[in-house]
Parts: C-alpha cells; structure tokens; sequence
C-alpha cells in the first residue's frame, strides 16, 4: 500500500468520524493509532497486527509525554487559572463597568464598550470562549436595556469574544508555538498589535452601522461625572497593571511565559483576596474549571499528537509542500488559497483541532515559501478568530445563545455578526500585506 493513500484515508477517516460528532480528541487518536499500525506492517515492521500494535503504543507513549510534560506548555493551565479567578473576582463586571462610563456617550457607546471590555478581560484570560460567555451575561442586558438593537448588541459581544484567542496571554498561541518550536514568548508579544487593531476595526464598524442605522443604538440619556469615570479606573487599574507586570516580564526576557503566567494567577489571587472579592468557594470553582478546560484541551493535543506523527511518518506533508512550492504561485495566491481554506474550515469545526489537524500539512509549505512562522502563527489565530463567528457552527455565537438563553434568537445573533466579519476580512488583509504590523514588537526583544 502506498503511504500517501493511506494518509488520504486517514484523513477521510478523521473527517467521517468529525461528521458524526466523535468528540474531536478521540477521533484524531483514533486515526492515529490505526493509521501507525497499519503503517508499521506496511513498511514490514512488524509481521502481525499485535506487534505493529505494540510499536504504536510504544511510539506514541514517549512522544505524547514527552509532549505533554513540556514546561512551556504548563503556562496554559496557569494562564487558564488566572482567567478563572479573573471571572471569579469580578473583572469582567470591572472592565465593562469602566468601558461603559467613558464611552456611554459616543454613537453606539455601549457597543463599544462591549468591545473595550471584552480586551481587558482577554487580557487576562487567554480564552475567547471565556470572554464571550461572561461578557454575554454583563454586556447584553445592559445594550438592550437602552434599546440597542439586538443583533447589534449580541454581534459585538460575539465578536469582542474573539479577541480572548490574539490578545496575550493566548491558549492557541502557546499551544501553536509548542507544536512549531518557535519562541512562545515572541508569539505572544506579536498577538498585541493585530490584537489591537483587530478591536479598533470592530470599533470603526460599530460606528459607521450607527452612523447610518442610528436607531441601532439609542443615545444613552444617563449623564456621568468625570468624578465616576475616574472612580471606575480603581477597578480596572489593578489588574491592568498586573496584565503589563506579565507581558512585560515576558518582553523584556525576565520570566519565561510559563513563569509569568504563575505570576499572574497567584497575582489575580491576592488581589482578589485583598480586595474581598475571592472566597474558598470561588477558589476552589476557579481550580476545578481550570482542570476541567486543561484536561479538555490536553486531550485534544494527545489526539492531534498522535495524527500528526501517523502523517509525518507517511511524507505527505513534505511532498504537498515541495508539490504546492513547485506550481511556482506567488506567495501571495497560496495565502489566499490558505485563508479559504481555514474559513471554510472554521464554520464547521473546533479552532484548537482545526490548528491541530492542519499544522503538520501547512507548517512545511509555508517555510518552503519563505514566511515568518511568528508572522504565519498570529495569521493562523486570525483565520481561527473569524471561524469562531461563521456560521454555521460558530462557536463563540452559540456560547453567546447560551449565555442570553432566549432573549436573542441564534439567528439574530449571525445577523449582528456580519458586520464584524467584513471588518475581519479587512483586518485580515492588513496583516498580510503589511507583516511588520505584527513581526514589529518580537523584533525589539
């Protein structure tokens, strides 16, 4: 048998078992031990099932720990905790809270604080999921409360959500970085500014819908003082700082990303209990949805791990790179064909197997090409960020319905986010023609 048909049903295979809703962790370590096994007794290996079998185990036994028990990868339960209490003391309520007050005013101010809040919070959380759900139970009632439409209301929390996956501390750039072997700590340095800019376009398609759809978003009657903007700060401020004490300890080559994510957990901790805000409940809700998240996550990276060393050892990755850099298409077409292929992708699956599955195909083309993999990792993230909000299966979008339950029909919701999808693609656009937006910052550590 031929090795390249064997990856081809290999992947036929893992796609099958992703259609009929295998949970993706078991259908990519599925795949992987059948495919290492059969590969085993074609290469002649092994003379029986039961001895390929017994290789495969072998194999994946050391190169999943080895894996697993990598030190950089313990920054992503660290970051997790400290998201976890974050959520636990009352951050989100803090940042929307302060978002609200200084931005109350503007056209579509309420949206737009939705957005300013839902960066902070990704600024300590490292999770779009994360920043939807809990923005969606603080950001929605109060748009509606002033009459801002709903698909408006709903698709800026929606897409706001996405920034938790680009804006540091990021849980698919730790996890890219691993899986590369490039500088986690560059990865995350390069998320800030596409992050950034990423929020200021959601910001300027905010506007322009209210500009030409004013009755989309009310004007808030309720006068605030100076002195309440600036009281607000007092709940922000703290974590802020502790936000810049982490990725200035990473920038500046102080800790390594693992060692500022414990800072900033036990930071998040102790502010929280200065403040009163952290009981021994909440501790031990915000230890055990940590467990939870990081079991769920590692699962898939053993399944995925498995997938890709069954793909590696059948060369098809190698030769679609030497294939796709043999048509002689311009750097430029490739990443445009990439970006089709990744949207399509995100309307169907999860954005951590998505990476997972595609990383050892795509990770060789685009050296072959000559890119920058820091550069490509905060690309791959966007493109994961837009199939978070595509529908049919957004996930962000259904989280959001579960957090607003009925108040928000599921198709109100893929209305609001259209908007935001143009500003993405924009965005998008940007980064790619213009890879010092995002190589600028690793560039000085």
């Amino acid at each position: 048998m031929d090795l390249h048909v064997l990856a081809i049903g290999g992947v036929g295979s893992l796609l099958s078992l992703l259609a009929l809703r295998v949970p993706i962790a078991t259908a990519l370590l599925a795949v992987g031990i059948v495919g290492l096994t059969i590969m085993f007794i074609v290469l002649g290996m092994s003379d029986t099932v039961g001895g390929a079998l017994v290789q495969t185990v072998s194999f994946l036994s050391r190169d999943t720990y080895s894996f697993i028990a990598s030190f950089s990868l313990m920054a992503v339960p660290m970051f997790l905790l400290m998201g976890s209490f974050a959520f636990h003391c009352g951050a989100t309520s803090d940042a929307f809270r302060t978002a609200r007050l200084w931005l109350s005013r503007l056209p579509g101010g309420l949206a737009l604080a939705s957005i300013v809040g839902s960066g902070m919070f990704a600024a300590i959380s490292g999770s779009s999921l994360a920043t939807a759900s809990t923005m969606g139970r603080i950001a929605v009632p109060e748009m509606l409360k002033y009459g801002y439409s709903k698909s408006l209301a709903a698709g800026a929390v929606a897409a706001g959500g996405t920034l938790g996956a680009l804006i540091p501390p990021s849980i698919l750039m730790i996890v890219y970085g691993v899986f590369t072997e490039q500088s986690i700590g560059k990865l995350l340095i390069a998320g800030l500014i596409p992050g950034l800019l990423t929020a200021a376009m959601y910001m300027l398609g905010i506007l322009i819908k209210v500009y030409f759809d004013p009755s989309s978003a009310p004007a808030v009657e309720h006068r605030v003082t100076w002195s309440e903007r600036f009281s607000s700060l007092n709940g922000t401020g703290q974590f802020l700082i502790l936000f810049i004490l982490v990725m200035g300890s990473i920038y500046t080559g102080f800790a390594t990303p693992t060692e500022a994510a414990a800072i900033g957990a036990a930071g998040i901790l102790i502010i929280g209990l200065l403040r009163r805000r952290m009981s021994s409940d909440s501790i031990r809700r915000s230890i055990t949805d940590t467990a939870k998240q990081t079991a769920m996550i590692f699962a898939i990276a053993i399944g995925a791990k498995a997938f890709v060393g069954f793909i590696a050892f059948t060369g098809v990755a190698t030769d679609l790179a030497t294939m796709v850099n043999g048509w002689g298409l311009p750097p430029l077409a490739v990443m445009l064909l990439l970006s089709l292929v990744y949207i399509v992708l995100g309307m169907f699956m999860d954005p951590l197997g998505i990476m997972l599955l595609t990383l050892p195909v795509v990770v060789p083309t685009i050296q072959a090409l000559g890119f920058d993999l820091i550069w490509f990792g905060v690309i791959m993230v966007k493109y994961l960020e837009i199939g978070m909000i595509t529908p049919p299966v957004g996930l962000n979008v259904f989280v959001l319905k579960a957090a607003v339950g009925k108040t928000i029909q599921l198709e109100q919701i893929f209305r609001g986010v259209t908007l935001f999808l143009v500003m993405d693609v924009i965005t998008l656009a940007i980064l790619i023609g213009f890879p010092e937006i995002t190589l600028w910052l690793p560039s000085l550590m």
